[in-house]
């Protein structure tokens, strides 16, 4: 099994949206470079608290990498902007 994968089926099993994750793979000399795009609702739950989720990932694909002799670097890039909420509400205040 390729190292793209076993990245795209582990975090599509834990996604809400699984039809929007985005793997690309990379190989640069002996390191296998994969980014991952996930729709922004299913960043939490990717990284999970204090992003021990995406490291239990990473760990994953190390280690299946080591047993070809290259290593793995997973990357969330590109989410897509979250939506920003200020305090005061611009819509509110124009109808004051």
């Amino acid at each position: 099994m390729a190292l793209k994968d076993l990245a795209e089926y582990l975090v599509k099993s834990l996604a809400d949206h699984p039809e929007k994750v985005e793997l690309e793979e990379r190989e640069e000399d002996d390191t296998v470079l994969i980014e991952l795009k996930i729709s922004p609702e299913d960043v939490g739950r990717i990284i999970g608290k204090s992003g021990y989720t995406i490291n239990a990932i990473r760990t994953v694909l190390q280690t299946a990498a080591s047993s070809r002799k290259k290593r793995a670097r997973l990357e969330v890039v590109g989410q897509g902007e979250l939506p920003v909420e200020e305090a005061g509400d611009t819509e509110n205040e124009a109808d004051s």
